[in-house]
């Protein structure tokens, strides 16, 4: 997929030949992702929105005021709320600070993250339209991810992933090769908090098919498991969206020259016609 910087003050400002990222600029902006998110998060889905959020079909949150929300817009719609059709809610220390916590909080002990030197970001909310479900968009959202991290010096990436299902048992594959193979080094680990805690160590290192558990974690997930992320200790049930959740800790050092190579340097190559 050819990349191409658009000119301008925008912090990210990303263009392809059908697709535009961005942040929002405007109030109809954000809500438009949240109606996205409504869409994909809620309809059809066994999860359960509030009256409110069913009366105006957008998926919101007392967070949203106090984030940055990357939106990908599809070109041949326009430029404006009618076209997002990709989304990615971003939260840094200070935001955080001014809204009082970090939505993972509700879910996670993050004491080691908030001790973390510098600038950190949570991230979440992610979604992008069925029918732009593929790699070059969720690529696209990652270049806006990694544009927006450089343009802020972050030194950490988390958030709350999640899984399909709140029955851990049907999950105790998945979760026990996340905790066996992918668990955080203590001084980055989270702890889900006591009363939501879910043991992720369901099933013994000799019997887990790790490439089986890749191919059954979800897109996302996986995505944060390539560019070096880890997970916290404990799981989290979400019911309100019927998941099974676990915390990303990615740490952007960690991400590899292969990553930065795949995602921005191929693609500045092919915009500028080098193969």
């Amino acid at each position: 997929m050819a990349l191409m910087e658009a000119s301008g003050d925008r912090l990210v400002d990303i263009w392809t030949n059908s697709l535009h990222l961005r942040l929002a600029e405007t109030l109809d902006e954000v809500e438009a992702a949240q109606a996205l998110r409504y869409r994909i998060f809620y309809e059809g889905t066994v999860a359960k929105a509030t009256q409110e959020m069913a009366a105006l079909g957008r998926d919101f949150d007392a967070f949203d005021d106090y984030c940055d929300h990357l939106l990908v817009f599809d070109r041949s719609r326009g430029d404006g709320p009618e076209a997002v059709i990709g989304t990615y809610r971003l939260m840094r220390r200070e935001a955080a600070e001014r809204c009082g916590r970090f939505y993972t909080e509700d879910e996670y002990d993050i004491a080691n993250l908030l001790n973390f030197p510098g600038d950190i970001l949570e991230l979440g909310r992610s979604c992008i339209a069925e029918k732009f479900r593929n790699g070059p968009t969720m690529q696209l959202l990652w270049h806006g991810v990694v544009e927006y991290v450089l343009a802020h010096d972050v030194g950490l990436l988390f958030g709350c992933a999640s899984l399909p299902g709140v029955e851990p048992d049907r999950l105790a594959l998945q979760l026990s090769f996340l905790y066996h193979h992918h668990l955080a080094p203590p001084a980055l680990r989270t702890w889900a908090l006591p009363e939501r805690y879910v043991p992720m160590n369901r099933i013994p290192p000799d019997e887990i098919l790790a490439s089986r558990a890749m191919q059954l974690l979800p897109p996302l997930l996986k995505g944060y498991l390539r560019v070096g992320g880890f997970i916290g200790e404990g799981a989290v049930i979400d019911y309100d969206f019927g998941t099974t959740d676990v915390c990303v800790v990615v740490k952007t050092e960690w991400v590899t020259d292969r990553y930065y190579r795949h995602y921005l340097r191929d693609d500045a190559g092919k915009a500028a016609g080098v193969t």
